[in-house]
């Protein structure tokens, strides 16, 4: 079954019928609405949220929400570009980087939703196929495929989704005006080392470490090129009655830091939709067990002090959140011993670069910490 065609005024058709149906569940979780009628109690509540920027909106009606909130968000995703709609006799719906397809044969399992092979579907109107693997010895080889994946691209792959979220590989790295790209089934990698401030470049090299900002690896806009090259409308439409501007504010976030298996792991209400391995404080200077809330926070800072007989300075200390005292949740540039069970701080939770900036840009003031 081929996903990526014009829409028939049909498909559109159905598309208005999903949106109608939205707009009475909207109505009728309304308290202001719903009224004394019992029955509405038994309706679906649904949670729809808008996306200014684009125009658009997305639910949780086949669970393209959730499983969006779950797997990356906006770094993976982006926002959508389209409304739900029917292709195909499928439900589908378009994003900046992906496209979202709704299985029912699978309802209630993780393949519930899955992601549209938007990279084949791009490489199929190119004018050349990217040549077959030449060295198979480095890096990981997919014979189903033919294709290879090391340095950056392959640690990105897996650590933000491997098969499920973006496939096989399609393609080897090469270079496209440029810029270092990789092909897969279901995403285009961009290679942007720029990214990476010079100040951890250089700490970089010093350590002998592979430092990571959020951007250093991007996926490209594929989502949005695949639907402009099979005329999918993209064109912002009004806020459905109830919708609220998505933030992860909605839901009631939280943080837990398990001290034995080193890890930390974000929820937003019940749904887990970030974890990431941590370093915390060693013998005597243990990271202190309790419930604590983010009370500041700063994109860097040099921290120093003198504690137990010892004394540190350290420049440009990256995504810095304190939870109680002087204990914080940040970024390492000086260690890669985050989920080892090497403890290596003063107390303070350590965590990798890029994953310290992904959870500062998603927490805020007053969430809480939960360290056991």
């Amino acid at each position: 079954m081929r996903i990526g065609r014009h829409a028939s005024p049909t498909q559109f058709i159905l598309a208005g019928l999903i949106g109608c149906s939205l707009l009475l569940w909207l109505y009728w979780i309304n308290p202001a609405t719903a009224g004394s009628a019992t029955w509405s109690k038994q309706l679906p509540v649904v949670r729809t949220v808008y996306f200014p920027a684009t125009g658009h909106h997305l639910s949780n009606r086949v669970g393209f929400l959730d499983f969006w909130r779950a797997n990356g968000q906006l770094h993976t995703f982006g926002m959508p570009i389209s409304e739900e709609l029917v292709i195909d006799g499928r439900i589908v719906q378009y994003f900046e980087r992906a496209r979202f397809e709704y299985h029912p044969e699978y309802a209630g399992t993780p393949q519930q939703v899955q992601l549209g092979l938007i990279g084949r579907e791009w490489l199929a109107h190119q004018p050349t196929i990217p040549p077959p693997a030449t060295d198979t010895a480095i890096g990981a080889f997919f014979p189903e495929t033919g294709y290879t994946l090391r340095g950056e691209f392959f640690e990105f792959w897996e650590r933000h989704g491997g098969l499920p979220v973006f496939g096989f590989p399609l393609s080897e790295e090469r270079d496209e005006n440029g810029t270092l790209v990789q092909y897969f089934e279901r995403a285009r990698f961009l290679y942007r080392p720029e990214s990476l401030a010079p100040f951890f470049r250089q700490q970089q090299a010093i350590y002998g470490l592979d430092l990571d900002s959020l951007f250093e690896v991007q996926i490209d806009d594929l989502g949005l090129q695949i639907a402009t090259l099979h005329g999918i409308n993209t064109t912002p439409v009004a806020r459905l009655p109830g919708a609220v501007d998505w933030s992860p504010g909605l839901w009631s976030r939280r943080i837990e830091v398990d001290l034995a298996r080193q890890y930390l792991f974000a929820y937003e209400d019940n749904l887990l939709v970030f974890s990431a391995p941590v370093a915390t404080g060693r013998d005597g200077f243990n990271t202190p067990r309790g419930d604590f809330t983010i009370y500041y926070r700063l994109p860097q800072q040099t921290m120093s002090g003198c504690l137990g007989g010892e004394c540190w300075y350290v420049p440009n200390v990256p995504w810095v959140q304190y939870v109680v005292g002087g204990v914080a949740l940040h970024g390492t540039y000086w260690h890669n011993a985050h989920g080892s069970g090497v403890r290596m701080s003063h107390g303070c939770i350590n965590l990798r670069i890029d994953d310290a900036q992904w959870l500062y840009e998603w927490a805020d003031l007053g969430v809480p910490v939960k360290i056991y």
